[in-house]
């Protein structure tokens, strides 16, 4: 397979995945609870849904800030007008091309900040690792919040706590196992994984040079609960799932942000995992998809209409570059 072919599958692959859900989704609700669906969305508070783009733009803001912490080590601190721009274009890029923005972010950065390109991707994966840490930490949370749910769950799909222990034992070996070849093999697939690791565990350490670590860790923990922040306040969009505690919507939450990851801003995916989440928590079907396409629909025009308006302010605003 020619490497031309392998770059158009990734991109074309994973929004066909997402065009196909919503088509699934579509075949499988009856037309009165599509309507239904739709009058939700119609209906949807628009005081509640402002404040959840509110609290997203307080995100980016934040990450902006957070990231001129990371670039100041090695000498460089953008205008935080500039980073602001910049993360909403990459955001809005993601949405077409999965993984685009962040390649955007560092290129940008270098033609409008005179950051190098390596230097400015540097700071970028570290964002990454330290937002991937965050997610396993709400996770963890949300399984110590939700541990009978989450286990009955699994013991519907036929996997009960002692088989949830095997996988995990099995998981746990399975990485020491794959540990111990990549240390021994000169595969030039083990030579790269060594390198991508190697990378992580730099990008990782890279955070203990910070001089603000403290401001850091703020914004990182201020950044996470704003995320949260713009899916608890949607709740109150859906008559149903107004009742539902922290507790629940983190469950909701999670499922949600696997989802993201999967396809293209979440596209076709994200409303059914949301709505699957709050099953458990007997949310109907259709409460469930119209809070799921609310919260999707919401945070994609924010992303779609900002990130429109920053691709054309930001060569305006830096016109000498």
């Amino acid at each position: 397979m020619s490497p031309r072919l392998k770059r158009a599958l990734k991109i074309l692959l994973p929004i066909a995945l997402g065009l196909f859900l919503i088509g699934y989704s579509y075949q499988m609700t009856s037309p009165e609870d599509r309507s239904e669906i739709v009058r939700y969305i119609r209906e949807a508070n628009l005081f509640w849904v402002g404040i959840s783009v509110l609290i997203g733009i307080l995100s980016h803001v934040s990450r902006a800030i957070r990231w001129n912490y990371l670039l100041e080590p090695m000498g460089y601190r953008p205008k935080l007008r500039n980073n602001i721009l910049i993360i909403l274009i990459a955001y809005l890029a993601n949405l077409g091309i999965p993984r685009s923005g962040e390649f955007l972010r560092a290129t940008a950065l270098a033609t409008y900040e005179d950051v190098p390109f390596q230097k400015g991707f540097g700071t970028i994966v570290t964002e990454r690792i330290v937002d991937l840490i965050m997610l396993l930490l709400v996770i963890l949370i949300t399984l110590a919040a939700q541990t009978d749910i989450i286990l009955g769950f699994l013991s519907e799909q036929g996997l009960g706590l002692t088989g949830s222990i095997v996988l995990l034992v099995c998981g746990v070996g399975g990485l020491f196992v794959l540990r111990a070849f990549l240390r021994r093999s000169s595969h030039p697939l083990a030579n790269k994984v060594r390198g991508f690791v190697r990378g992580l565990l730099e990008g990782v350490l890279s955070i203990f040079k910070i001089r603000r670590k403290w401001a850091f860790l703020g914004h990182t923990l201020f950044i996470w609960t704003a995320y949260f922040g713009m899916f608890w306040v949607i709740k109150y969009t859906v008559p149903e799932t107004v009742p539902l505690n922290t507790g629940e919507l983190l469950v909701a939450f999670v499922a949600g942000a696997f989802a993201m990851t999967a396809t293209p801003g979440g596209l076709g995916l994200y409303p059914i995992a949301v709505s699957q989440a709050l099953a458990l928590f007997g949310i109907s079907t259709v409460s469930g998809d119209a809070f799921g396409w609310i919260m999707w629909i919401a945070q994609t025009l924010m992303v779609f209409f900002f990130g429109a308006i920053s691709f054309l302010l930001l060569p305006l605003w830096n016109r000498a570059k």
